[in-house]
Protein backbone atom coordinates (compact mmCIF):
# COMPACT_ATOMS: atom_id res chain seq x y z
CA UNK A 1 0.00 0.00 0.00
CA UNK A 2 1.05 3.61 -0.38
CA UNK A 3 -0.20 7.13 0.19
CA UNK A 4 0.32 10.12 -2.10
CA UNK A 5 -1.07 13.66 -1.94
CA UNK A 6 -1.15 16.45 -4.52
CA UNK A 7 -2.42 19.86 -3.41
CA UNK A 8 -3.03 22.44 -6.13
CA UNK A 9 -3.49 25.87 -4.54
CA UNK A 10 -3.18 29.45 -5.74
CA UNK A 11 0.54 29.70 -5.00
CA UNK A 12 1.51 26.39 -6.57
CA UNK A 13 1.70 22.66 -5.89
CA UNK A 14 2.60 20.48 -2.92
CA UNK A 15 3.32 16.82 -3.67
CA UNK A 16 3.92 14.29 -0.88
CA UNK A 17 4.47 10.52 -1.06
CA UNK A 18 5.63 7.68 1.15
CA UNK A 19 8.12 5.01 0.08
CA UNK A 20 6.86 1.71 1.47
CA UNK A 21 6.07 -1.29 -0.71
CA UNK A 22 4.42 -4.39 0.68
CA UNK A 23 4.26 -7.82 -0.92
CA UNK A 24 3.24 -9.60 2.27
CA UNK A 25 3.96 -9.24 5.96
CA UNK A 26 7.45 -10.70 5.53
CA UNK A 27 8.39 -8.73 2.39
CA UNK A 28 8.33 -5.01 3.17
CA UNK A 29 10.75 -2.68 1.40
CA UNK A 30 11.07 0.93 0.28
CA UNK A 31 10.61 2.31 -3.20
CA UNK A 32 10.11 5.94 -4.23
CA UNK A 33 6.64 6.84 -5.52
CA UNK A 34 7.54 10.35 -6.75
CA UNK A 35 9.12 10.72 -10.20
CA UNK A 36 10.14 14.04 -11.78
CA UNK A 37 10.72 14.04 -15.53
CA UNK A 38 13.49 15.86 -17.35
CA UNK A 39 11.57 17.75 -20.02
CA UNK A 40 11.81 20.84 -22.20
CA UNK A 41 12.36 24.14 -20.40
CA UNK A 42 8.75 25.26 -20.97
CA UNK A 43 7.31 22.57 -18.69
CA UNK A 44 7.70 20.72 -15.40
CA UNK A 45 5.95 17.38 -14.87
CA UNK A 46 6.04 15.00 -11.91
CA UNK A 47 4.27 11.69 -11.33
CA UNK A 48 3.05 10.04 -8.13
CA UNK A 49 2.31 6.30 -8.30
CA UNK A 50 0.24 3.78 -6.36
CA UNK A 51 -0.76 0.21 -7.03
CA UNK A 52 1.07 -2.67 -8.66
CA UNK A 53 4.78 -1.87 -8.70
CA UNK A 54 5.48 -3.82 -11.89
CA UNK A 55 2.80 -1.83 -13.72
CA UNK A 56 4.00 1.54 -12.44
CA UNK A 57 7.60 0.72 -13.42
CA UNK A 58 6.50 -0.38 -16.89
CA UNK A 59 4.48 2.83 -17.34
CA UNK A 60 7.40 5.01 -16.22
CA UNK A 61 9.77 3.20 -18.57
CA UNK A 62 7.36 3.72 -21.48
CA UNK A 63 6.99 7.43 -20.74
CA UNK A 64 10.77 7.85 -20.67
CA UNK A 65 11.22 5.83 -23.87
CA UNK A 66 8.56 7.80 -25.75
CA UNK A 67 10.22 11.05 -24.68
CA UNK A 68 13.70 9.94 -25.73
CA UNK A 69 12.46 8.65 -29.10
CA UNK A 70 10.29 11.76 -29.61
CA UNK A 71 7.17 9.66 -30.18
CA UNK A 72 4.10 11.23 -31.76
CA UNK A 73 2.71 11.85 -28.26
CA UNK A 74 5.12 12.28 -25.36
CA UNK A 75 5.63 14.50 -22.34
CA UNK A 76 7.69 16.99 -24.37
CA UNK A 77 5.03 17.72 -26.98
CA UNK A 78 1.67 17.54 -25.16
CA UNK A 79 0.13 21.00 -25.04
CA UNK A 80 -1.54 20.86 -21.61
CA UNK A 81 -1.72 18.75 -18.47
CA UNK A 82 -5.08 17.24 -19.41
CA UNK A 83 -3.54 15.91 -22.63
CA UNK A 84 -0.64 14.51 -20.62
CA UNK A 85 -3.11 12.80 -18.27
CA UNK A 86 -4.97 11.23 -21.20
CA UNK A 87 -1.68 9.97 -22.64
CA UNK A 88 -0.66 8.54 -19.27
CA UNK A 89 -4.03 6.82 -18.90
CA UNK A 90 -3.65 5.16 -22.31
CA UNK A 91 -0.15 3.88 -21.51
CA UNK A 92 -1.30 2.56 -18.12
CA UNK A 93 -4.24 0.64 -19.58
CA UNK A 94 -2.03 -0.92 -22.27
CA UNK A 95 0.51 -2.09 -19.70
CA UNK A 96 -2.23 -3.62 -17.53
CA UNK A 97 -3.66 -5.48 -20.53
CA UNK A 98 -0.38 -7.35 -20.97
CA UNK A 99 -1.11 -9.29 -17.77
CA UNK A 100 -4.70 -10.24 -18.62
CA UNK A 101 -5.49 -13.41 -20.57
CA UNK A 102 -8.15 -13.68 -23.31
CA UNK A 103 -10.71 -14.68 -20.67
CA UNK A 104 -10.15 -11.35 -18.92
CA UNK A 105 -8.34 -12.91 -15.96
CA UNK A 106 -4.95 -12.38 -14.35
CA UNK A 107 -2.95 -14.26 -11.72
CA UNK A 108 -2.56 -10.96 -9.85
CA UNK A 109 -4.08 -7.49 -9.77
CA UNK A 110 -2.08 -5.34 -12.23
CA UNK A 111 -4.00 -2.12 -11.60
CA UNK A 112 -2.24 1.14 -10.80
CA UNK A 113 -3.28 4.74 -10.26
CA UNK A 114 -1.33 7.94 -10.73
CA UNK A 115 -1.28 11.64 -9.98
CA UNK A 116 0.23 13.77 -12.73
CA UNK A 117 1.09 17.33 -11.70
CA UNK A 118 3.07 20.31 -12.92
CA UNK A 119 2.82 23.16 -15.41
CA UNK A 120 3.12 23.44 -19.18
CA UNK A 121 3.85 26.76 -20.91
CA UNK A 122 1.33 29.50 -20.27
CA UNK A 123 -1.23 27.02 -18.96
CA UNK A 124 -1.97 27.19 -15.21
CA UNK A 125 -0.32 24.68 -12.89
CA UNK A 126 -2.49 21.77 -11.79
CA UNK A 127 -2.83 18.10 -10.90
CA UNK A 128 -4.78 15.18 -12.39
CA UNK A 129 -5.58 11.82 -10.83
CA UNK A 130 -5.49 9.02 -13.41
CA UNK A 131 -7.52 5.95 -12.48
CA UNK A 132 -6.59 2.37 -13.34
CA UNK A 133 -9.27 2.47 -16.07
CA UNK A 134 -7.40 5.31 -17.80
CA UNK A 135 -9.83 8.15 -17.13
CA UNK A 136 -8.84 11.12 -14.99
CA UNK A 137 -10.14 13.93 -12.78
CA UNK A 138 -8.59 17.15 -11.55
CA UNK A 139 -8.82 19.05 -8.28
CA UNK A 140 -11.42 21.77 -7.71
CA UNK A 141 -11.92 25.00 -5.78
CA UNK A 142 -13.86 23.15 -3.08
CA UNK A 143 -11.41 20.24 -2.90
CA UNK A 144 -7.97 21.51 -3.98
CA UNK A 145 -6.21 18.20 -3.40
CA UNK A 146 -6.01 14.68 -4.81
CA UNK A 147 -5.08 11.43 -3.05
CA UNK A 148 -4.16 7.94 -4.18
CA UNK A 149 -3.50 4.85 -2.10
CA UNK A 150 -4.40 4.67 1.59
CA UNK A 151 -6.24 8.00 1.74
CA UNK A 152 -8.79 7.74 4.55
CA UNK A 153 -6.55 8.43 7.56
CA UNK A 154 -5.03 11.59 6.15
CA UNK A 155 -8.13 13.08 4.52
CA UNK A 156 -9.82 14.77 7.53
CA UNK A 157 -7.10 17.38 8.06
CA UNK A 158 -7.00 18.17 4.34
CA UNK A 159 -10.79 18.60 4.28
CA UNK A 160 -10.74 20.97 7.26
CA UNK A 161 -7.72 23.15 6.54
CA UNK A 162 -6.63 23.06 2.91
CA UNK A 163 -8.10 25.83 0.73
CA UNK A 164 -7.10 27.44 -2.57
CA UNK A 165 -5.87 30.51 -0.71
CA UNK A 166 -3.86 28.61 1.91
CA UNK A 167 -0.23 29.88 1.89
CA UNK A 168 2.01 27.29 0.27
CA UNK A 169 4.28 26.81 3.30
CA UNK A 170 1.26 26.25 5.55
CA UNK A 171 -0.27 23.88 2.99
CA UNK A 172 2.99 21.90 2.95
CA UNK A 173 2.84 21.43 6.72
CA UNK A 174 -0.79 20.37 6.43
CA UNK A 175 0.12 17.71 3.85
CA UNK A 176 2.97 16.44 6.01
CA UNK A 177 0.63 16.07 9.00
CA UNK A 178 -1.78 14.19 6.73
CA UNK A 179 1.03 11.83 5.76
CA UNK A 180 2.22 11.41 9.36
CA UNK A 181 -1.34 10.64 10.52
CA UNK A 182 -1.56 7.91 7.89
CA UNK A 183 1.81 6.43 8.88
CA UNK A 184 0.63 6.40 12.50
CA UNK A 185 -2.57 4.49 11.67
CA UNK A 186 -1.46 2.17 8.85
CA UNK A 187 1.65 0.03 8.97
CA UNK A 188 1.65 -0.39 5.18
CA UNK A 189 2.53 3.30 4.71
CA UNK A 190 5.98 4.41 5.80
CA UNK A 191 9.05 6.59 5.33
CA UNK A 192 11.11 7.93 3.74
CA UNK A 193 8.58 10.68 3.01
CA UNK A 194 9.22 12.77 -0.11
CA UNK A 195 7.83 16.27 -0.55
CA UNK A 196 8.09 18.62 -3.51
CA UNK A 197 6.91 22.24 -3.40
CA UNK A 198 6.39 23.87 -6.81
CA UNK A 199 5.74 27.62 -6.92
CA UNK A 200 3.63 28.60 -9.92
CA UNK A 201 5.44 29.86 -13.01
CA UNK A 202 8.85 29.04 -11.48
CA UNK A 203 9.50 26.02 -13.73
CA UNK A 204 11.79 24.78 -10.99
CA UNK A 205 11.81 21.70 -8.76
CA UNK A 206 14.37 23.12 -6.33
CA UNK A 207 12.25 22.74 -3.18
CA UNK A 208 12.51 18.99 -2.70
CA UNK A 209 12.68 17.30 0.71
CA UNK A 210 13.14 13.70 1.84
CA UNK A 211 12.37 12.84 5.47
CA UNK A 212 13.49 9.60 7.12
CA UNK A 213 11.56 8.31 10.12
CA UNK A 214 14.12 9.79 12.53
CA UNK A 215 14.34 13.16 10.77
CA UNK A 216 14.48 15.96 13.37
CA UNK A 217 11.93 18.15 11.60
CA UNK A 218 9.44 15.31 11.10
CA UNK A 219 9.74 14.31 14.76
CA UNK A 220 9.24 17.93 15.84
CA UNK A 221 6.19 18.27 13.60
CA UNK A 222 4.72 15.03 14.97
CA UNK A 223 5.22 16.03 18.62
CA UNK A 224 3.86 19.53 18.07
CA UNK A 225 0.75 18.23 16.29
CA UNK A 226 0.02 15.66 19.00
CA UNK A 227 0.49 18.22 21.79
CA UNK A 228 -1.79 20.75 20.10
CA UNK A 229 -4.45 18.07 19.58
CA UNK A 230 -4.37 17.17 23.26
CA UNK A 231 -4.69 20.84 24.19
CA UNK A 232 -7.62 21.26 21.78
CA UNK A 233 -9.46 18.22 23.18
CA UNK A 234 -8.93 19.44 26.74
CA UNK A 235 -10.29 22.88 25.80
CA UNK A 236 -13.51 21.58 24.22
CA UNK A 237 -16.79 22.55 25.96
CA UNK A 238 -17.82 20.13 28.68
CA UNK A 239 -20.94 18.01 28.41
CA UNK A 240 -24.17 19.67 29.50
CA UNK A 241 -25.29 17.29 32.21
CA UNK A 242 -28.66 19.08 32.56
CA UNK A 243 -29.45 18.02 29.00
CA UNK A 244 -28.78 14.34 29.68
CA UNK A 245 -31.66 11.88 29.58
CA UNK A 246 -32.20 8.41 30.96
CA UNK A 247 -30.96 5.73 28.61
CA UNK A 248 -33.60 3.45 27.16
CA UNK A 249 -32.94 -0.17 28.01
CA UNK A 250 -34.15 -2.84 25.64
CA UNK A 251 -34.89 -6.20 27.23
Amino acid sequence: MTYCIAASIDEGLILVSDSRTNAGIDNVSTHGKMHAFKTNDDRKIVLLCAGNLATTQAVLEQLHRDKIKNAGVNLNNVECLSEAAAYLGHVSVEKQKQHINPEGQSAFNPSASFILAGQIGDEPHGAFMVYAEGNSITSSANTPFLQIGESKYGKPILDRFLKLGTPIDEAARCCLVSMDSTIRSNASVGPPVEMLMYRKNSFSFDEYYCFDDDDDYLLQLRRSWENKLREAIAALPGLNKQASKAMRVDL
